[in-house]
């Protein structure tokens, strides 16, 4: 008999699993039942059986105190919780607000569960009729051999139920101690940065709404020195547009586990009696090929979307920056026909079409052609566009309002604000209120009349300031960020479903709209506004990491960047946004014949290239500092591109490129990818080599020059 205040940890009998589909590696969960609560994590990484699992797992039945299983090293909790002996932050925290007043409930003691598996899914239900709610976890399995995790919670007790936080939880396999996550700001997203493992936690936090600059997108857990196609990685990604929290913990007995969840302001979800809170979709990714093995995992996913593009991206011209707000009929009618002329398939007109937008500060919220740049209308220019064989597209903010506009001085209250008090002003524009209908409503009404007035094929949907100080508008003042991101994700869903010949594109000041709930609903995403292609190149190398080539904007701009005051070459400008969906942003009126002559040679490579760059493997190659090379191989491994960009002149002579992911068995025959009169050569024309040799030696480094980027094709005989 066990004394008092100890208990039996079981051996697991009847564990439970379920594992990716259609992937080259696999993903497994495996849970192990316990007669006390809910089932631990058994194993959370590339493929192992259950009996495997339990077997191995099997020596931990030993007896211990509740509290010091943890520092024996027990698998972790389905739901770690404090009840448990879990000592470091619960899954799940928040109180009830009984008739005796706050704080009860607060520490939960789930179980016994029920728990079903089938078809790729698993399910975990529990209750804790104490703290009176329910528990439902959910596992699916996804296209590209990953898994989707996430918990609901059900206030079946009196009063309201404050939720604070809830994550999905998961261990960290045994050897992974070192930590890759993201950094940035404007016009420089996606920044990766390590740091190893250690004890206590490393939190990511994103409070400022939907547009998530300075936000990680992901957390990678992996073995000491992982690289771009070897080690043994873990890759955590919570699927949603808005606030979130990822933080990787580490307590004093050695468990490391890396957690998930939305962020939620004080007070923001409070559940009433019979209502749930569905957290977001928690990707979870296992490789032993490092960070490309889960790229490779993250696109299959992606493309397997019904979202995803049903056909080629098309060739985008964007007059932004030949124009920027001036707008005149006779100038982008110019541009029209000159983009054409290089190979252009899709025109989009930017910001600065709409009513009084005389400026940045003013206009947004007022959707409908300025009679003074436009005093017919957008018809003209959408029949220029039409008539040359191109796609129309139009960019718009629907989520911003400036105080000069119609809208604000007709519904000042449909402002997101706390209470009587107004946010502070970015950019000069507030937000909207989406959460309510009759906001909803306006937007629709407005674009219905856009579309109903022109054939518009494609839309950049913009979204340029925080959610600051963004309070419920109807009175109540309670933070609204999470309704924000659902009323939005539902207004997009509504505009798809009632025009789905439109292609979307999220844009919120570049980069910072990119997750996999929001590749559900588009076909496009700005990689960053900056354009300069020193910069872009490191932006689309790690964008790359979760978005595929064929969502990335990347277009070719003036020599000279306006946003960085650097110059470049034609060369690397195209070479560059190459791997991206190729677009052009440059007054063509002030170019030379022989530049638009080598653009439309660029295009031309591009749309030849076009179908295998968006529908191959992702990969990278490691170079010294200064490098950076990357590429794209054919599904069956019958071709590949690459690029090899020299960003500065710090590397004397440049490496070699080893190829990898090609059939180390077939022949390949290397050629050039330039216009014939390229300011950059590489002597591998007509180089014949097998994968492997080019896996293990690889094609010579082209000629050295600072700030330029060489494209090589392989082909196999």
């Amino acid at each position: 008999m066990l004394e008092p205040g100890r208990v039996a940890v079981p051996v697991p009998t009847d564990p439970v699993s379920v594992s990716g589909q259609d992937g080259s590696e696999m993903t497994t969960l495996v849970l192990l039942p316990r007669a006390d609560g809910l089932p631990d994590i058994g194993w959370l990484g590339l493929d192992l059986s259950a009996a495997d699992v339990r077997a191995l797992t099997a020596a931990a039945s030993v007896e211990t105190t509740s509290w010091n299983c943890w520092l024996l090293g027990s698998p972790v909790s389905l739901l770690p919780e404090h009840s448990r002996g879990y000592l470091g932050r619960p899954a799940l925290l928040g109180h009830r607000v009984g008739a005796e007043g706050p704080g009860s409930g607060w520490s939960t003691a789930f179980g016994p569960p029920s728990v079903r598996g089938a078809d790729g899914s698993l399910v975990v239900e529990a209750t804790d009729k104490a703290a009176g709610l329910d528990l439902r976890f959910e596992a699916e399995a996804v296209r590209g051999g990953g898994l989707r995790l996430r918990h609901l919670v059900t206030n079946t007790g009196r009063g309201n139920y404050v939720l604070d936080s809830l994550d999905i939880v998961v261990p960290v396999p045994t050897g992974a101690c070192e930590i890759l996550d993201f950094t940035g700001r404007w016009a420089r997203e996606r920044q990766p940065q390590r740091r190893a493992v250690a004890d206590g936690q490393w939190v990511r936090e994103h409070r400022r709404g939907m547009r998530i600059l300075d936000g990680t997108g992901l957390i990678v857990v992996g073995t000491p020195g992982f690289g771009y196609r070897d080690g043994e990685v873990l890759g955590v990604h919570l699927a949603w547009s808005g606030n979130h929290r990822y933080t990787v913990e580490r307590l004093s007995s050695g468990t490391t586990v890396v957690r998930a969840g939305e962020l939620l302001h004080p007070g923001e979800e409070v559940l009433a009696e019979g209502e749930t809170y569905t957290m977001p979709w928690v990707h979870v990714t296992a490789s032993a090929h490092g960070l490309d093995g889960l790229t490779d995992a993250t696109h299959q996913y992606i493309r397997s979307l019904p979202a995803h593009p049903s056909r080629p991206t098309p060739v985008m011209f964007n007059p932004w920056e030949a124009v920027h707000l001036n707008h005149d009929l006779d100038t982008l009618s110019a541009l029209v026909d000159l983009s054409a002329e290089v190979g252009a398939e899709r025109f989009v007109l930017d910001d600065g079409w709409f009513v009084n937008r005389v400026s940045l500060d003013d206009g947004l919220g007022d959707w409908a052609p300025d009679p003074v740049s436009w005093p017919d209308g957008l018809a003209p220019l959408v029949d220029r566009v039409h008539d040359k064989g191109m796609e129309f597209g139009l960019w718009w903010e629907p989520e911003a309002v400036s105080p000069t506009s119609v809208v604000f001085r007709e519904h000042p209250d449909w402002i997101l604000r706390t209470g009587d008090r107004m946010p502070v002003l970015e950019r000069n524009c507030y937000l909207l209120d989406l959460d309510r209908d009759e906001v909803r409503a306006h937007l629709i009404d407005a674009f219905d009349r856009l579309m109903a007035a022109h054939r518009i094929e494609f839309v950049k949907w913009d979204h340029n300031r925080d959610q600051i100080d963004g309070g419920d508008s109807r009175g109540s003042g309670r933070a609204a960020a999470r309704r924000q991101t659902l009323a939005f994700r539902k207004l997009l869903g509504e505009l798809a479903r009632r025009h789905p010949g439109v292609a979307w594109e999220s844009c919120a000041s570049g980069g910072g709209r990119i997750d996999l709930d929001i590749f559900a609903q588009i076909q496009s995403v700005w990689a960053s506004d900056v354009t300069d292609p020193l910069s872009r190149q490191l932006i689309q190398h790690w964008t790359a990491q979760l978005a595929p080539l064929e969502y990335q904007g990347a277009h070719v701009t003036a020599p000279f960047s306006h946003q960085t005051g650097r110059a470049s070459t034609l060369d690397f400008r195209a070479a560059t946004a190459f791997f991206g969906q190729f677009g052009v942003q440059w007054d063509l009126t002030s170019v030379p014949a022989e530049e638009l002559n080598r653009l439309a040679c660029w295009i031309d490579l591009y749309k030849r290239h076009r179908a295998l760059l968006h529908s191959g493997r992702f990969t990278r190659v490691k170079l010294p500092e200064g490098l950076l090379a990357h590429g794209v191989v054919a599904q069956d491994r019958s071709e590949a591109v690459f690029s090899y960009a020299q960003l500065d002149d710090i590397v004397p002579v440049p490496p070699r490129l080893r190829i990898s992911g090609l059939d180390p068995d077939r022949a390949y025959r290397a050629s050039p990818v330039a216009p014939a009169d390229s300011t950059v050569t590489w002597a591998v024309a007509g180089i014949e080599a097998s994968g492997a040799a080019l896996a293990a030696l690889g094609l010579p480094g082209p000629e050295r020059k600072p700030q330029s980027a060489s494209l090589v094709h392989l082909h196999a005989l």
